[in-house]
């Protein structure tokens, strides 16, 4: 269940300041800052395509990555923001922060929906309706889950699915400590329109 860990290539970048970050853009980079762990900030340059890729992949704030600079021992990373060209939408900018695997850290996990087939409720034309498609997690930094499932077996037409009737991995806790909806089976729309006359 837990992700792996994928790599995650970079260089370190000499200079720092608004002009070495310039360069590192001209020669096809985006810069990048590591900082935490009691440790100094290193400045990084990753590949611009690379990054690219990476982020079009999907979950890269959510991702635990092993950042290999050479040089350097690897290091566990999370990204804490990408900052964005504000006319193309395209990074300019990464921050990652070094990350213990016992560390806990709050993480926004998918969540799988399984046994479509073995809900009454869906059989009947009622709808799924998603309200989060992820749901925000205090996981271990080491342990991450890929998602969590939810079981829709026997679920009927106006079931809530709240965070508290989905089973988390152990060690796994919501960070709101409030019972919030996660997804329902709505009534298909010619019957809700029905109830509504009645």
């Amino acid at each position: 269940m837990a992700r792996e860990i994928p790599d995650l290539q970079a260089v370190v970048r000499t200079g720092t300041g608004k002009g070495a970050a310039r360069q590192a853009r001209r020669e096809g980079y985006v810069p990048g800052i590591v900082y935490g762990d009691g440790k100094e900030p290193t400045p990084i340059n990753l590949n611009y395509y690379y990054l690219l890729k990476r982020l079009k992949a999907g979950r890269f704030l959510q991702t635990l990555f092993n950042l290999k600079v050479e040089g350097q021992p690897d290091t566990h990373v999370i990204c804490r923001g990408v900052q964005r060209d504000v006319v193309k939408d395209l990074p300019t900018h990464v921050d990652f922060m070094r990350i213990h695997d016992e560390s806990r850290i709050n993480l926004f996990i998918h969540v799988t929906f399984i046994n479509h087939e073995a809900s009454p409720g869906l059989k009947r034309g009622g709808t799924l309706t998603v309200m989060r498609p992820e749901v925000e997690l205090e996981v271990m930094a080491g342990d991450i889950p890929d998602h969590i499932t939810v079981d829709l077996t026997g679920k009927v037409i106006g079931d809530v699915i709240h965070i508290n009737d989905i089973p988390l991995p152990a060690g796994v806790k919501p960070t709101v400590n409030r019972n919030f909806a996660v997804a329902n089976i709505a009534a298909p729309a010619g019957l809700a329109a029905v109830a509504d006359e009645e």
